[in-house]
């Protein structure tokens, strides 16, 4: 009796491996990208640390409070929607004969029950990865917001501007965590081409890298945040 694996062919395997790689290659290419051509995320890292420093001048601080708040309001949103769709795809596995039938009325292929559930699977483990990140990341701009909180009022203080230094680094990798969730989400949401065959999870993993990587090293908005980029965040 042939395993589930004996079902896939070789272009199938192409195109998973293609979308692994795809993953990969782009969180590697954001998040240390050449120093001549930094991404928007990297940029934004230096703002994040900018802020931080900048913020402890500030008078009243309830400014800084309330963008840390939405931070994690935009967070909170994504892993709700994250264990949406996890449930979504628990479902669809449990119903996975309506899914063989709806594919066959549409042309699609009458691959066996257990194929179908495996392309589920991809895209549920791509929402879970996601979930993960995001919360991962909410509870990171939380850790920022306390150590804020900590940050002297004394400017004069010695340990004021270390503090604040240190809520940066907390900030920069609760937003590196938070952008891992949604290219989980992006790429999850390219998976779910392989449901209509390899050639179109192969189109949808070009598209989709295709897309993030313009945006981060071609978009106007990099352009903007390049144009006037902090060059000292150290006081």
């Amino acid at each position: 009796m042939p395993s589930v694996l004996d079902l896939l062919t070789w272009l199938d395997w192409l195109a998973l491996a293609l979308l692994l790689i795809a993953w990969l290659a782009t969180t590697r290419a954001v998040e240390h990208p050449p120093s001549r051509r930094p991404s928007t995320s990297s940029l934004m890292a230096s703002y994040r640390r900018a802020w931080m420093v900048h913020f402890v001048t500030r008078q009243p601080r309830i400014f800084d409070s309330q963008i840390v708040g939405i931070l994690r309001q935009g967070t909170a949103f994504f892993a709700s929607a994250s264990m949406i769709a996890i449930g979504g795809g628990l479902a669809l596995i449990g119903n996975a004969d309506q899914l063989r039938g709806l594919a066959s009325d549409l042309a699609l292929g009458t691959d066996p029950v257990v194929l179908w559930e495996l392309k589920v699977i991809l895209m549920l483990l791509f929402a879970i990865n996601a979930f993960l990140k995001f919360v991962w990341s909410h509870r990171l701009f939380g850790y920022c917001a306390v150590l804020m909180a900590a940050v002297p009022n004394d400017i004069a203080d010695p340990g004021t501007f270390e503090r604040a230094r240190q809520a940066g680094e907390i900030n920069v990798t609760a937003a590196r965590s938070y952008n891992r969730g949604l290219r989980a989400v992006y790429f999850g949401i390219a998976s779910t081409a392989w449901l209509v065959g390899a050639w179109a999870l192969i189109l949808a993993t070009a598209l989709t890298t295709a897309v993030i990587l313009r945006r981060e090293f071609l978009s106007d908005s990099r352009e903007v945040l390049l144009s006037n980029l902090p060059k000292d965040t150290e006081k």
